[in-house]
């Protein structure tokens, strides 16, 4: 597995920290994935778990869309890959999902994402009302989501080496 992942700066303001390493874990998820085949990258863990690589890029495109575009921004969007329906959708309909098109989706949710992020004005900000009646700052925000991807490239990290041996950071 080729690293080609861009170090997060060891001093930098805290919306430039919070950015950097919002892509250094966005660009784990996706050298965990590189170089495999559509069915390397639709296998899942272990039974019951319908855990896949596959899924964990679907997963982090509703992640996404879920946090900056519905939350941040509003939007009435739902989810790209699941349903109140079929709330595991992401993960439970791989068997014959495109590959392509869900790395397409995720980075495009990324580039909403970090547009909703870039016209936000400060880490302050606060999200519209979710169903629950919460509101969240951008930095709670961002804070979460570097926590989100952390703990997904850490079941990346076991599902790749399921499937090749490949380990790495």
């Amino acid at each position: 597995m080729t690293d080609t992942r861009i170090d997060p700066p060891v001093t930098a303001g805290e919306r430039a920290m919070l950015r950097a390493w919002l892509d250094y874990h966005r660009q784990t998820l996706a050298a965990k994935c590189a170089g495999l085949t559509e069915e390397q990258l639709r296998l899942r863990s272990v039974p019951p778990s319908s855990m896949s690589l596959l899924g964990l890029v679907r997963h982090m495109a509703d992640v996404e869309r879920a946090w900056f575009r519905r939350r941040l921004n509003g939007e009435d969007l739902g989810g790209i890959y699941y349903s109140d329906d079929d709330p595991d959708g992401e993960f439970d309909n791989v068997d014959t999902a495109s590959a392509e098109e869900a790395f397409a989706t995720w980075h495009a949710e990324i580039e909403h994402a970090r547009a909703a992020e870039e016209a936000c004005a400060d880490l302050d900000a606060m999200t519209k009302t979710d169903r629950q009646g919460v509101h969240y700052s951008l930095r709670w925000i961002m804070c979460h989501m570097v926590e989100e991807y952390a703990r997904h490239n850490g079941h990346a990290d076991l599902l790749r080496e399921r499937i090749d041996g490949v380990t790495g950071e």
